[in-house]
């Protein structure tokens, strides 16, 4: 019986090995993916991984999966009855017009197992993703002479919300403060929800605190380690997007709930295996937390300042959206917040300054006509 290996580090970078780890892991997913692709594609993937993030390359490659499939699947454009083995002559066949049928059909469509239908719809942002993603490869293709002809050219436009068409989402500081009072009392919460708040609340107030006051993404939060804090400079250590590392100021507010999750909640060292033990935010279970842990924990929480059922809560990256609308809100420099929160463009958070909380509220508060009617 073979003998699983084990996965060892050596790592001679300033990063931490978890970050190391998350990093491999994302390729090991691109690596399975492109073995089930074409062999013919192989340049292309050295493309991706030399030009984009490896989120970003992940993602694209899914899409080019799920559009393979799909030619064998739901069309008559190859004969081959696996993804890999498409053929490259079959590509320089298919013509703008079977994109844009490829993407009508992403709009909303079915998948069978032995005992469910799925059904799928995807939003414009989703198809644009998906008509970017197979844009990019069919560019490439043209590029390196793999097929005869740029059909990206006739694609059709997918018109998505301009930036600042879309309300921004994010919570009100009297809600804010609701949900930190359920997080600190456990009020709101169900009996089975109080089972595990007393186990856990600690942790989950300092996690809400954080989010809120630096606007972190949520895998900067969960990729935090106890050694990412110097409590003798104040100050901790965030690993960014596109490589980036960032130093981040603790307030005393941050210093209080990080402090008292670490003495009074999260286990002894030595109950921990090694592979956990410098992770800040552990499960029940002495585990790094995953990030789906994470996202339900602040879909709890925001529901309770919302006043709306659980599945209604905001997601972590709606915290982030409080934190910009709240800086800016208490007359920080817009470029301040940009630094604070890492956005490559500042228009980004021009979205947050232009966003005001109760603007609606206040332009109607003075157009009572019925009520202005009753007075009469």
């Amino acid at each position: 019986m073979a003998v699983e290996k084990q996965l060892k580090i050596h790592n001679k970078s300033d990063k931490p090995d978890n970050i190391i780890i998350k990093e491999n892991d994302i390729m090991e997913q691109c690596q399975e993916i492109e073995d089930q692709l074409p062999k013919f594609l192989r340049g292309f993937f050295v493309f991706l991984k030399g030009n984009v993030l490896p989120m970003t390359r992940l993602a694209y490659l899914h899409d080019i999966k799920f559009f393979l499939n799909y030619l064998i699947n739901e069309s008559d454009m190859t004969q081959a009855k696996l993804t890999k083995d498409i053929k490259q002559d079959e590509f320089n066949h298919i013509k703008a017009v079977d994109i844009n049928i490829f993407i009508d059909y992403c709009r909303r469509y079915k998948v069978e197992t032995d005992k469910n239908i799925y059904i799928y719809e995807n939003n414009k942002r989703s198809l644009a993703r998906k008509k970017s993603s197979i844009s990019v490869l069919f560019k490439y293709l043209y590029r390196d002479e793999l097929i005869e002809k740029n059909i990206t050219d006739g694609f059709d436009p997918i018109k998505v919300p301009k930036a600042g068409e879309k309300e921004i989402k994010a919570l009100q500081d009297n809600e804010v403060m609701i949900m930190l009072d359920a997080v600190t009392t456990g009020e709101f919460l169900t009996d089975k929800e109080k089972q595990y708040w007393k186990k856990t609340k600690k942790r989950d107030k300092a996690i809400l605190i954080i989010f809120l006051t630096y606007g972190l993404r949520l895998s900067e939060l969960q990729q935090l380690n106890i050694s990412s804090f110097n409590f003798s400079r104040d100050e901790f250590k965030i690993y960014r997007k596109r490589g980036k590392e960032s130093t981040m100021p603790i307030n005393k507010s941050v210093l209080k709930v990080i402090q008292s999750y670490i003495q009074e909640e999260r286990p002894h060292d030595d109950t921990i295996d090694e592979f956990n033990k410098d992770a800040l935010f552990l499960s029940l279970q002495g585990k790094r937390l995953a990030e789906r842990q994470i996202r339900e924990l602040v879909k709890k929480y925001t529901s309770i300042g919302l006043k709306t059922s659980r599945s209604a809560g905001y997601s972590p990256h709606k915290l982030r959206a409080t934190a910009a609308t709240s800086l800016i809100g208490r007359g920080n420099s817009i470029f301040d917040v940009q630094a604070l929160l890492d956005h490559e463009q500042v228009t980004t958070t021009q979205l947050y300054a232009a966003h005001k909380m109760n603007v609606k509220r206040d332009l109607v508060k003075d157009m009572e006509w019925e009520i202005e009617r009753e007075k009469k």
